[in-house]
């Protein structure tokens, strides 16, 4: 039996399949070249334990986690399963934030790319340039930066600017996305960064822009927000994550460790 196998006979089959989403998310996001060495990070809700989720073991690569590496913490950051790492003191703190006042949020991602970085520094944030964009304005928030967030009170501020939006630009810091699923979040994750990279393409361009009326801007919105929709014709993330496994898993199933 190996390590991988032993730990699963620990943890129940809800946690397990859990474990493999958000390692699977890892391994995505550094496939996808959105990591930053050791830091950012991506938490899910342990099934059926409210107060309990699961982060990243601080000392790996995204590209080494694994769903039996992966480290259990609860709301006051204590870590509840046996580890050889520590967690990221500002993770914990981003992550509480939404887990601890949001219980319909399953899954959070932060990342620090080029390009959502890029676009959390411009004042006026994620512009309303093309399809892409207003796909994600449609559910994007904006919180003022604070420092390193080791801050337990910025906590209550995080959360109120998130509201019931699903992407939140953290102002000259990056973007943090969050989701019902480990799938929704990542998709949510992949269109903000997608309309950020289109974003700063054309800002490097110095062409002029073609701007999108403020009408069309408005009907293009609501029809993402109807289309986005679990009740919609494309729910964030249920077509896109068995397709994004298996371009996964064609790459490195080591995630299921």
């Amino acid at each position: 039996m190996t390590a991988a196998e032993d730990f699963r006979d620990h943890v129940s089959e809800a946690e397990w399949r859990a474990r493999v989403d958000l390692a699977a998310a890892y391994r995505l996001v550094d496939l996808f070249g959105w990591t930053d060495l050791l830091g950012t990070h991506l938490s899910v809700r342990v099934p059926g334990e409210e107060d309990q989720f699961l982060i990243n073991p601080y000392g790996l690569l995204f590209e080494e986690i694994t769903a039996s590496s992966l480290v259990k913490v609860d709301e006051e950051g204590n870590i509840l399963s046996p580890t050889d790492y520590d967690v990221n003191p500002a993770g914990f703190v981003i992550h509480s934030a939404v887990h601890m006042a949001r219980p319909d949020i399953a899954c959070v991602m932060h990342t620090h790319t080029t390009a959502g970085t890029g676009v959390a520094t411009q004042k006026q944030g994620l512009l309303p340039l093309t399809q892409h964009a207003l796909t994600v304005i449609a559910t994007t928030a904006y919180h003022d930066y604070e420092g390193i967030a080791t801050d337990l009170e910025e906590r209550e501020r995080l959360v109120r600017d998130l509201g019931d939006n699903r992407v939140l630009v953290l102002r000259n810091h990056g973007l943090l996305t969050v989701g019902r699923t480990v799938a929704e979040a990542f998709v949510w994750m992949y269109r903000a960064e997608r309309a950020c990279r289109m974003q700063l393409a054309f800002q490097q361009s110095g062409a002029e822009a073609m701007e999108i009326p403020a009408e069309v801007q408005r009907v293009t919105i609501e029809r993402n927000r109807e289309a986005n929709a679990p009740g919609g014709h494309r729910p964030i993330g249920v077509k896109e994550w068995p397709a994004l496994l298996r371009k996964l898993d064609r790459v490195d199933q080591g995630y299921k460790q």
